[in-house]
Formats: C-alpha cells, structure tokens, sequence
C-alpha cells in the first residue's frame, strides 16, 4: 500500500518526516498523543535507538450483542478513540513500561519468561497476557521492550478499552519482532489470551473489531466462521452519539461469566433435540421448535435472546444496506429489551438512558452497548436532533441518577497498526 510523507508537528519529532500509510495520517489529536508520547519516553528511558509508534482503537458495537460467544453475528465499527504507545526493543527479556494515564505509578518491569494468568484485571495484564498468549502459540519473543502508553477512551465504559490494549501490544510484537501473524490472528491471540490469562470467559468481537476496524464501514462478522464484510456506514442524515452512563462496570468472574455458562447449558440441553453446534444456528422457528428441551428457565431467557438477536443483527445489517435507518433503529430498540428482560445485563442507568432517548424526536434508535452492567448506550439520531439530545437525555438522566453523562460522536476508524 501506498505511503506519503508529511510533517508531524512541532517538539522532539519537529524536524523528522514521517512515513504513514496513506489511509492512516494522524489527526491533530493523535500527532499530539504522540509528540507527548516521545517525550515521555525520552524522559522515562533514553531518546537513542528504533523508536516506534502503535494506535489500537476502541469499538462500539451497532447491535448483537452477547452473540460472539454463542456462534452468532456481531456489527461493530472501530473508533478513533483508542490506546496508543511508543515501544523500542532491549536487549534482555524484561519489559518495563511507563502509562501517561497513571503516571503516579510510576515505571513497572516484568520478566517476560515469568508470566503467569491471573484475574487480577489490571491493565497491564491484559499486556502481559497478549506476550503470554503469543509464546504459548510458538512465537518466539526473543527479547522484551521498553513502552510508554496513554489513551483517550474512557476505562470501565463498554467500549472494549482492554482489547485495544490486547491488539495494541499484539500489533507491538509483530512489528518490533518481524512476526508472520496475520490481523485476524492478532485478534484471536487477544481473545485467547483475555480467556486464559485473564479469566475473562470472552468472545471474538471486542478484539476483532479492534484489530479489524476500517474507516467508515461497520464489521458483519459470523462469530461461528469468522467470516466477515465490511459494510458501509450510509448514514448521511444521522450521527451515532455514545453516552457514558459513568457507571464503570466489572466482567471478569462476574456476571459475564455467569451469562456464558447459561446460555453453554441451554446448547447443551437443545443437542438432546437438536443437532447443532451452537445457538446462532437456530432461527425463531428453530428456537420455538425446541425450546422445551431446555430444563431451566432462566437459561431458556439466555437462549431466547442469544436467537433472537442473532436474527436481529441480520435483519439490521440488511436494513442499513437497504437505507433502510427506521427499521435498523427499531431493531435496536428490540436488543436494548432483549438484553435487559431475557439476558439481564442491563442496569438502571442503561435503562434510563434508553428510556430518555425513546421519547425524543429525531432518535431512531438506542440500546446499550457492550457486556453490560454499565457502560453505555449507543444511539442513532438525526443530524439537526444531536444537540437536543445531549441536552435533554442529559439534564434526564442526571436528575434521575444523579450522574452526569459523556456523550461522543462516533467516527468508524482503521483497526490496530503501527503508527510509523
């Protein structure tokens, strides 16, 4: 592909050119991440030798959700929110990194032949156990590197922080180390790593969408196959707004995990009728054929919504290619009560947040976003209505809960890569 020269600013990188992918230029924000980046890392570990930028976004799932882990569909996009990090190789095997967003704590080291999983849920876990993942496949990782790291996508919000952290130092290892590992394994090295070093019983989406991402389009992956298209975002006359509930929610041996074994004894209990090898196999006529073969009641609500809403997202995906925003909205609306009634994973905040956004004019649809528990919600709204919205399911919300919520306009951006 492609490459151009520009020039990146101002401070310790002022007088270099940089060589970028030609998709990929930096917006003033990035460059400035950036620049603050490199000083940082001159200050905390030498300015000498093969210094390299990394970007790996967040994601905001459109609908299908709760879907990656049971063989469905999923539709997310990448957001240019995100962690970045400037690496250089050592010559030993440790890793020492430095995070501009904790600055009080200061430069940790690790020895990378002494990882061990854990379910601690810090962040620089889920660093270590992408190095973990990555030797346990065959990669050789021959020696460690020095890092420093920021982000400005919001932690504990929903909108897959962790992975971007996973791809992030996944796209890190296959450069710094010339390693033949495609994106999608990237993606899957997150994932695996997320499960077994983390203890987060995950699906696919979070790392694919991160490490998969493509400017202006969406991601309609088949979790079952990984197959996938991108599809883009037509929506000339409406915005997507993110709102941060501020609740920050905790998934790792919770309620996640919880979720995951249900809907696991629900398949179960459908392959004594059945023979499928996961629920996204099943349609509504499917589901209601079967459905008495599931004992529990609790995981036949599981099963209903993983179905269902699998059903949805191919539904939704077909509207939105069609221009077809009322129906993909509605739809939305239909996910936001499946996941709060069937699959119990909403909250009160959620819930008043999408309450909020039903009532308003110009709102075509709203639903939570992400595992749950908090987090927040996603919303498509008509250009000239964006503005009354962030006043209205605001001033709402805040006099309900007494919260204050973040709003962001959601731009589909490229996945995980080397800055230069």
């Amino acid at each position: 592909m492609e490459t151009i020269d520009f020039p990146v600013g101002h401070g310790w990188i002022s007088q270099a050119l940089v060589k970028v992918n030609r998709f990929f230029i930096l917006s003033e924000r990035g460059r400035d991440m950036i620049e603050k980046l490199m000083d940082c890392f001159r200050e905390q570990f030498g300015g000498d030798g093969d210094i390299r930028a990394y970007f790996a976004p967040g994601r905001v799932n459109l609908i299908g959700e709760h879907t990656d882990y049971n063989g469905g569909h999923v539709f997310p996009c990448a957001l240019s929110m995100g962690n970045y990090a400037v690496a250089r190789k050592r010559g030993d095997k440790k890793l020492r990194w430095f995070n501009m967003t904790y600055p009080d704590n200061g430069v940790k080291e690790r020895d990378i032949t002494s990882l061990e999983p854990n379910d601690n849920g810090l962040w620089y876990d889920y660093q270590h156990g992408v190095i973990w993942a990555f030797q346990k496949h065959g990669y050789e990782i021959p020696c460690g590197y020095d890092m420093v790291m920021a982000g400005d996508i919001p932690a504990g919000a929903g909108l897959s922080a962790s992975a971007s952290i996973e791809e992030l130092c996944a796209v890190i290892l296959k450069d710094l180390f010339s390693l033949d590992i495609s994106m999608v394994e990237c993606a899957k090295m997150g994932q695996y790593s997320e499960n077994h070093y983390n203890g987060m019983n995950c699906g696919i989406m979070d790392q694919f969408a991160s490490a998969m991402g493509k400017k202006d389009n969406a991601i309609f992956l088949d979790t079952a196959t990984l197959e996938y298209e991108y599809v883009p975002l037509n929506l000339k006359n409406e915005k997507i707004v993110i709102t941060n509930s501020k609740v920050k929610h905790q998934l790792a041996g919770s309620a996640y995990n919880d979720r995951r074994r249900e809907s696991e004894q629900a398949l179960k209990d459908l392959q004594q009728a059945v023979g499928i090898a996961s629920l996204g196999e099943l349609d509504e006529a499917g589901f209601e054929q079967y459905k008495a073969a599931i004992k529990d009641p609790v995981c036949l609500k599981r099963a209903r919504h993983a179905v269902l809403e699998n059903q949805r997202t191919i539904r939704a995906v077909e509207s939105l290619r069609a221009g077809n925003t009322a129906d993909f909205g509605k739809l939305m609306n239909e996910s936001h009560v499946s996941l709060r009634d069937d699959y119990e994973v909403s909250c009160k905040e959620l819930d008043i947040l999408t309450e909020e956004a039903w009532k308003l004019p110009g709102v075509i649809g709203s639903r939570m976003t992400g595992g749950g528990f908090g987090g927040c919600t996603v919303s498509i709204v008509e250009n000239g209505a964006v503005e009354d919205f962030q006043k209205a399911v605001g001033s709402a919300y805040t006099e309900r809960t007494g919260l204050v919520p973040d709003f962001y306009i959601a731009d589909a951006a490229e996945g995980a890569r080397k800055l230069y």
